[in-house]
């Protein structure tokens, strides 16, 4: 367990899943993932086991109020690259249907789970990708020093537009919690 002054982080568990899968269903959400699809109980439970349970290369956690023990997200890091040493970031907050809150949960979440990357597990690098529109990440982001790295032109078709993909990435001497 990782633990924050309002928040823990603790390893995916069964009984998240219902919930997670709830949150990743909710349309304003699913805009912002890759996986486009509705998933159903059976995807989300082939995720778990292949991913969450037997792949060495991601790392996911369940973001819980420490005052409540109520689930309100998940985070992770995935793709991890163990000789380079670099994993992609992902990260929502569904409590309050929030996607990225307001209130200092995301915020938290994501310098717990920086903090645990960089100094626990020794990545040099995290990345993400997010598309453009996703004003909410990129304000995030920005707030602990993600620079840009490119620009994946028309990469993602939504609301009846193409829309870019914004590849962010923190090297490890550039972090610092906001």
């Amino acid at each position: 367990m990782i633990t924050g002054d309002k928040i823990y982080l603790k390893a995916v568990e069964q009984e998240d899943l219902e919930q997670l899968k709830e949150w990743r269903n909710l349309p304003d959400f699913r805009k912002h993932f890759r996986e486009y699809r509705e998933l159903n109980s059976a995807m989300q439970q082939k995720w778990y086991e292949s991913f969450v349970v037997n792949d060495k290369n991601t790392i996911m956690f369940s973001i819980f109020k420490k005052d409540t023990d109520e689930l309100v997200g998940c985070c992770g890091l995935c793709y991890i690259n163990w000789v380079h040493r670099n994993a992609d970031l992902s990260l929502y907050i569904g409590h309050e249907n929030a996607y990225i809150d307001d209130t200092g949960l995301a915020e938290e979440a994501c310098s717990l789970l920086l903090e645990y990357g960089f100094n626990e597990i020794n990545l040099h690098k995290i990345w993400t990708e997010i598309y453009d529109f996703d004003e909410k990440k990129q304000k995030l982001y920005k707030k602990f020093g993600f620079s840009q790295d490119g620009v994946l032109r028309d990469q993602y078709y939504y609301d009846g537009k193409w829309c870019n993909s914004l590849i962010l990435s923190l090297i490890s001497n550039e972090f610092s919690a906001p």
